[in-house]
């Protein structure tokens, strides 16, 4: 089944007219970048703007509702140590990932909410994935609005950042691709009707890309780590 699929994106590869170097990619330079925002369709830009049509903002008003409420053994809400999410969350998404000392690696932003979720309401960490979860960073992430993504730099995350980047760059899977080949070298293409980006996002949760409308009322938000899917390919 998985070497039908591949087949598939095959076609669809040269359908496109996306071509593969046999050499090493090169990145980007920072002049010639783009946000995600700017592939979308003029559509899906429309609603992605528009917080009465964006269905994302049902997710960010679930999670106002959580940020006030009180649970967990500690009793405690977001709100009784972080008071007004509108002050004290504005600009930490945009600092994510960022690393814990007490875990010795970097954390996301769903990481986070379920590590203070553990350590200071003393409450079960939400399932990855879940309503609640994708609610409540939608809400911290909103705070956020409009601020360039740019987590500290620090000596702790660096050999993250490289093996993130090495990881990026390798070929991998049953077409030998590394994400670099489409994103780098292939990017204002398109595959199967979608926009191949330079896979820079600075919107997220944000709605996918080019699909359609009726699909997007029904989806959540689609986080980072989705766009990884391609890898398994």
């Amino acid at each position: 089944m998985k070497w039908t699929r591949t087949i598939g994106v095959a076609t669809l590869l040269i359908a496109a007219g996306i071509a593969i170097s046999p050499l090493a990619a090169a990145e980007i330079p920072p002049t010639e970048r783009r946000s995600g925002y700017s592939f979308m369709t003029p559509d899906t830009q429309a609603i992605q703007d528009d917080d009465t049509a964006n269905p994302g903002m049902l997710w960010v008003l679930d999670g106002e509702a959580l940020w006030k409420r009180q649970t967990g053994a500690a009793g405690k809400a977001c709100a009784d140590c972080h008071n007004d999410a509108r002050t004290s969350m504005k600009g930490v998404a945009a600092r994510y990932p960022a690393f814990d000392k007490a875990l010795g690696r970097p954390v996301n932003l769903e990481q986070r909410v379920n590590l203070c979720r553990a350590r200071h309401q003393q409450a079960t960490p939400f399932a990855y994935e879940s309503r609640d979860l994708l609610a409540l960073t939608a809400f911290v992430a909103e705070q956020s609005r409009g601020a360039a993504i740019a987590p500290d730099a620090t000596a702790d995350l660096e050999p993250f950042v490289a093996r993130g980047r090495d990881f990026f760059m390798r070929r991998q899977g049953q077409l030998n691709l590394g994400c670099t080949n489409c994103h780098d070298e292939n990017w204002d293409k398109h595959l199967a009707g979608s926009a191949v980006t330079q896979a820079l996002s600075d919107r997220l949760p944000a709605l996918p890309a080019g699909v359609a409308i009726a699909w997007i009322a029904a989806a959540p938000p689609a986080q980072l780590h989705h766009r990884h899917a391609c890898a398994s390919l």
